[in-house]
């Protein structure tokens, strides 16, 4: 996995798809793909998302990390 250089992230917080993706270092589409049950790209491992608004969501920087 990448580091983001120069930024701390605590562990209960939740972030964007953009720092998700500096983070892992994949594209956005592959992040989708990957959360999706019908890809071939599918991994249950994958962090959950978690739902901020109605039309926002995000991830727990300590799943992660994991």
């Amino acid at each position: 996995m990448n580091v983001l250089v120069g930024q701390i992230l605590k562990m209960n917080q939740v972030i964007s798809i953009k720092e998700f993706i500096k983070f892992v270092g994949v594209a956005r589409s592959t992040i989708y793909e990957m959360m999706d049950e019908y890809s071939p790209y599918y991994d249950p491992n994958f962090p959950k998302k978690v739902k901020i608004t109605q039309n926002r969501i995000g991830w727990s920087a300590w799943a992660i990390h994991q």
